[in-house]
């Protein structure tokens, strides 16, 4: 009577499905919300969405000015603005002008190419913290807020260059056809921005104050990307630098895109003051930053809008 008591009643013996949340999803065919997909999955998603991202970028870069008078002159005027403050200073006041030939048009491209790159990497740093309601509200791959935030600086930084070129024509420096290397080296500096977007995106997201120091490491990083003056000038016979520091400011990533802008539009910029394999560096860089900054921010797909 004790054992028969103390023996539990036999039960019914769950499925092992039951246990097993995955192989219960799968077997009604669910599937995890939000879930990353797989790489060339994830290609295929954003390729699909390629208008979205187009019309997202020229919708913010239309938006950015309507509220000021002058509209979308600023577009042209911010860059030339800041690039005539920059002529007085360094130009004017600290001589970096000297040995300089077509020092304006030498700086305003300058200007204007480290203008994209910095202003592309401040959007991406934003993409997903500053658009939360919107990653929140769609699905959607959101590698396509940072890829339209570098295509909204690319599309600003085309119709700056109408006035790019009026400037060049104004100090005499005739249309040649060199200007084509616009096109290609535009195309790997648009890379490298998405790229570092993306990277910058995803780390954003995670710890938003990066969007506060980003401005201090950008301004650092324009003193040494040769916006307002030649590197090769400054460091020549390396004024007591160790050797290697002139090759590596000049295969800084921003200084190559730069230099190849000054020797694709500006008569006077030889292929001497261009670093060695200045192309290969050019397309190691966006390949470095666009391929690994892709998969860097795919990585982390799932978690964007969490928390």
């Amino acid at each position: 009577m004790s054992q028969a008591l103390s023996t539990p009643p036999p039960t019914a013996s769950a499925p092992p499905e039951a246990h097993d949340l995955a192989a219960l999803a799968a077997r009604h065919g669910l599937s995890v919300s939000g879930a990353r997909p797989s790489l060339p999955e994830y290609i295929r998603e954003l390729w699909a969405r390629r208008h979205f991202i187009s019309a997202f970028a020229t919708a913010k870069l239309t938006a950015q000015y309507s509220q000021a008078k002058l509209g979308q002159v600023w577009q042209v005027m911010t860059p030339l603005l800041n690039a005539a403050v920059y002529y007085f200073i360094f130009g004017m006041l600290l001589g970096t002008s000297h040995g300089v030939p077509d020092y304006i048009p030498f700086l305003v491209t300058g200007v204007f190419v480290w203008t994209f790159t910095q202003s592309s990497i401040m959007a991406g740093t934003r993409a997903i913290s500053g658009n939360l309601g919107l990653v929140r509200a769609l699905h959607f791959p959101r590698a396509a807020l940072p890829i339209s935030f570098a295509l909204q600086q690319l599309q600003q930084l085309l119709f700056s260059m109408a006035a790019l070129f009026v400037i060049l024509l104004c100090f005499g420096i005739p249309v040649a056809a060199s200007w084509v290397l616009v096109l290609p080296a535009l195309f790997l500096q648009f890379t490298f921005n998405a790229g570092v977007a993306m990277v910058m995106a995803r780390m954003g997201a995670k710890t938003p104050d990066i969007a506060q120091l980003m401005p201090f490491v950008l301004r650092t990083w324009m003193y040494a990307s040769g916006v307002m003056f030649s590197i090769s000038h400054v460091t020549g016979g390396h004024k007591g630098l160790p050797s290697w520091v002139p090759e590596l400011l000049q295969a800084n990533p921003a200084a190559v895109y730069i230099d190849l802008m000054r020797f694709a539009l500006i008569d006077s910029f030889h292929a001497s003051q261009l670093p060695p394999h200045v192309w290969a560096i050019a397309t190691g860089w966006a390949l470095l930053a666009g391929v690994g900054g892709f998969i860097y921010f795919w990585k982390a797909e799932e978690t964007y809008g969490r928390g």
